[in-house]
């Protein structure tokens, strides 16, 4: 409610902001009644979707023909660069570059404020309360520069030109695979098809070949009919400097045309005697290219629409061009030949930027912004970031498409690829930043919330696993940095932006350093780390004042409030925070403070599930002095209240909760919070943020099954709100649970009602929303991944195993390590087990293998062969699983492969 606080106090982040999450209507709405609990037990799902969630499927297509393209945005450009979409029908929009992402001047990708009816009133919704979920930001409403492609055909006499765009063709085919889109364009009785790649340079552990501030576009035309066809292509792009700030006569515009080793590129820049022009948050430069050979350059393209007119003025261009800053100015390239029947020719383009003036508030927000942008530390403008792509270019392009091959080459259906993986995408959106000192930094979602704040970011699992780097440095240069009190041991949840911890977020970022320590190649990290890590976990312990292993010091958690009492679900996130201390402990040969953690272990664990355990699922304890006075969960059903054996799932921990239990917590779950239609739960549970409709399935954070009056507590205060939301960041937490415990088909349907919320006939499938645009939490969603795989890794010890829950006797899927990726795959034939670990990129280090028995109890005999040679070993069966410790290290090298027999 005091959002003008932000911008005077940009520091002093605190209640203040967070209350801005809900406007002044929700006091009053919450003071009503307590309405029933509604949401029916029986979830009524249909027999054959369900078992069509396990089936592999083709790859996602939407299609003009089904209305299903008008609010597609991939972000296709480089981690921390600015967001860059491709929309459905091949153009560029958004060019969220120019650093205005600031809260709250605009703040998400359509900063702009909807009316929704919620059923029982119309309320204003705002960008960071969810408006581009009510109304989704259409393409066509934010094309920001001029951009596109246009081909020309001379067939039987009669030249065709057509754009590519939806309204020049019957039928328009978008396939995302993220990084990748495809995009196919088709007419009848048309003489070729179109199909264009769009993409940037992503490569999974190449974190600097993945953070280019540019899009390549790749496009491929196909001769359908018998004959030879004259064909040309022509790319074209506005100059984008200085954009918004460039007015009549106050500066020129300019365009020029420079030669590269294979192809030709534009240069687009803007200069003027205005010195606060040229220090605008819009100042820098663009650059179109063609990576083709003969290809040729117009400094100024026009007539619109294209014409043959154009086509023709193309081959009459000038070099070089300036226009008034007032006048709009777009350059092009072209490129002609002639195609066989049958045949196919392709053209490479791809556009850079650099505009590296930040938002003055940002610097004011963060001082590692003030020197500027990562990217800008090595390239001085969008023509050298062109020649760095123009000289690794197969590299680039190769790796890239190595990687999405990688990733689709499994047995997992094509629909849970795609919504467990493309929440990786938010890197390549405005909601992060790489900053001149290489520190990374983001917000919680696009422009709100600022800090990279722990406890939402602890529950992203897909960066760390991706691109570990960025999680090693945030670790080392902020939680244990400028976010990191030493004499304490407290992590600034939001880094220098705040003054205090977060319980969950201190207890999260213990269990994410185990978990960069995992993703390193050696024991480097941990080692050089350890003291600040000590003294973390050290200060979480104290936090448990009457020393029975369960945290009751009132602190502020990832809902906004301080809860007090004894909260099963920041309990057990603690106990598993304390368990993966244990292990780091012992693998530093810190033994006495090893046990420290693993006494409190035990005592929390058997508190836990004896005090907190009410017969079906875990609570929240009230205080004994406040009692409920203060908001918090007590007797309800709290999505995360397990969250903490999921947490170990993640990381190879043994349990730290018991099984059943755990599975009763999390069917009381699947029976109290999760519907198939939350339509009629949202409209007598009044106040949350629309994240979820009428008509849509989802899991609602907190429920009152039992019906209790002011089951929340005595005050009413705004953070009651998000009780009856559906966030899919704490959803694709709890699905990836499921899947860990077997509770498949439960963890395929949560996971499949987001992805059927964000369905590209309804909103954009590339956007999960929460306190605003690509928010950081729905990066959980590749945690479920993890888990259908049962992956475990140790990169410093040389361990991996795999113990699958999706079809496991004939199972394939892409897998990351901490210097090299490749793909998984085992069958079962007769009782025999085969496995095979295949290296495309790196390499692996290998000194332990695990794989899950699918016929326990038998003894069984292991045989592993490396390139045709059999390799010495020694087996051990533990009940359902198989150890396996290699006599000798092995390093495996792409193209290689380790197969392991089980016979």
């Amino acid at each position: 409610m005091q959002r003008r606080r932000f911008l005077k106090q940009s520091v002093l982040i605190g209640f203040g902001l967070l209350a801005t999450r809900f406007p002044t209507w929700a006091a009053s709405t919450f003071a009503q009644d307590y309405p029933k609990h509604n949401i029916p037990v029986d979830k009524n799902i249909d027999a054959n979707w369900l078992r069509g969630l396990r089936v592999r499927g083709t790859p996602i297509s939407y299609l003009k023909s089904r209305n299903e393209l008008n609010y597609i945005g991939m972000p296709v450009g480089g981690l921390h660069s600015g967001t860059v979409y491709i929309g459905g029908d091949g153009r560029l929009w958004l060019w969220q570059i120019y650093n205005q992402t600031i809260e709250p001047c605009h703040e998400g990708i359509d900063p702009k404020t909807v009316r929704w009816d919620d059923g029982t009133s119309v309320r204003e919704i705002r960008s960071r309360d969810g408006s581009a979920y009510v109304e989704p930001a259409i393409a066509e409403n934010k094309r920001v520069l001029d951009q596109g492609f246009a081909i020309k055909v001379i067939y039987k006499g009669e030249t065709f030109i057509k754009e590519l765009k939806a309204d020049h063709w019957e039928e328009v085919i978008f396939q995302p695979s993220y990084p990748i889109s495809l995009i196919t364009y088709k007419t009848s009785e048309f003489p070729v098809e179109v199909q264009f790649t769009a993409y940037a340079p992503f490569i999974p552990l190449d974190t600097e070949s993945s953070s280019l501030p540019a899009t390549i576009l790749r496009l491929e035309i196909k001769n359908l009919v018998n004959e030879d066809l004259e064909m040309s292509i022509v790319g074209w792009m506005e100059n984008g400097a200085n954009r918004f700030t460039a007015e009549k006569g106050k500066g020129k515009k300019r365009s020029k045309v420079n030669d590269l080793e294979r192809g030709k590129a534009l240069l687009f820049d803007f200069s003027s005697t205005d010195k606060a022009l040229a220090s605008a948050q819009d100042a820098g430069t663009m650059c179109l290219a063609c990576h083709t050979q003969d290809a040729y350059c117009i400094a100024d393209f026009s007539p619109w629409p294209v014409s043959s007119e154009s086509f023709n003025k193309l081959e009459q261009g000038a070099a070089q061009i300036e226009k008034d800053a007032g006048e709009k100015l777009v350059g092009a390239i072209l490129l002609g030949s002639a195609i066989e029947a049958g045949k196919s020719f392709k053209a490479d383009y791809s556009i850079s930027w650099h505009f590296n003036n930040l938002h003055p508030k940002l610097k004011e927000l963060v001082k590692d912004a003030q020197a500027g942008y990562w990217y800008a530390t090595k390239f001085k403008d969008a023509w050298e970031v062109n020649q760095y792509i123009a000289s690794k270019w197969d590299y680039l392009t190769t790796h890239t498409e190595l990687w999405q091959q990688t990733w689709n080459d499994s047995s997992l259906p094509h629909w849970f690829l795609d919504r467990t993986f493309v929440n990786i995408g938010t890197l390549a959106t405005a909601n992060t930043y790489r900053f001149a000192s290489g520190r990374f930094w983001g917000w919680e979602g696009v422009g709100a919330c600022p800090g990279t704040c722990t406890h939402v970011w602890q529950y992203a699992q897909a960066v760390a696993r991706i691109f570990p780097e960025l999680e090693r440095d945030l670790r080392q240069r902020v939680d244990l940095g400028v976010g990191f009190k030493q004499d304490s041991g407290v992590i600034l949840f939001r880094g220098e932006n705040q003054t205090h911890p977060a319980i969950d977020g201190q207890a999260g970022t213990i269990l994410r350093f185990y978990r960069e320590h995992q993703m390193s190649s050696d024991d480097q990290f941990l080692k050089t780390n350890w003291f600040g890590i000590k003294k973390a976990v050290q200060f979480m312990l104290a936090q448990d004042k009457n020393g029975d292993g369960m945290i009751d010091t009132p602190m502020e958690n990832t809902l906004d409030a301080v809860w007090e009492g004894e909260i099963a679900w920041i309990v057990g996130l603690c106990v598993a925070a304390a368990r993966a201390a244990e292990e780091m402990a012992n693998e530093v040969g810190d033994k006495a403070f090893a046990k420290v953690c693993s006494e409190y272990v035990t005592k929390g664990r058997k508190n836990m599930e004896e005090q907190l355990y009410n017969g079906e699922y875990f609570i929240h304890r009230p205080d004994s002095v406040q009692g409920r006075k203060k908001l918090g969960s007590y007797n309800t059903c709290h999505i995360d209240q397990v969250y903490g054996q999921s947490w170990a799932f993640q990381v190879g921990l043994p349990r730290v909760l018991d099984r059943d239990k755990t599975l009763s917590a999390l069917k009381a779950l699947w029976k109290y919070n999760f519907a198939m239609d939350v339509g009629p739960y949202i409209k007598t549970h009044v106040g949350g943020r629309p994240y979820a409709l009428a008509g849509e399935g989802g899991m609602v954070m907190n429920t009152n099954p039992k019906n209790e009056p002011k089951p929340y507590g005595e005050n009413v205060t705004w953070q009651l709100g998000y009780f009856h939301e559906c966030m899919s960041g704490f959803e694709h937490q709890v699905a990836a649970h499921m899947m860990a415990e077997g509770m498949i088909d439960e963890s395929l349907i949560l996971t499949r009602v987001i992805h059927d919320r964000y369905h590209a006939a309804k909103r954009n499938p590339f956007n999960e929303i929460e306190c605003s645009d690509h928010y950081a939490r729905a990066m959980a969603s590749y945690g479920t991944f993890i888990s259908a795989c049962g992956y475990e890794y140790h990169g410093p010890k040389g361990h991996i195993g795999f113990a699958p829950k999706v079809k496991p006797e004939d199972f394939r899927a892409a897998f990351t390590a901490a210097e090299g990726w490749g793909t998984y795959s085992q069958q079962k034939n007769n009782g025999q087990q085969r496995h095979t670990i295949s290296l495309a990129y790196g390499e692996l280090t290998l000194s332990s293998l695990s794989f899950e028995l699918l016929n326990a109890g038998e003894e069984r005999q292991v045989i592993v062969h490396h390139n045709g040679k059999k390799i010495a070993l020694k087996a051990e069966q533990l009940n359902n699983k198989m150890l396996i410790r290699l006599k000798t290290t092995l390093v495996l090298k792409p193209t290689e492969s380790l197969k392991v027999e089980i016979i």
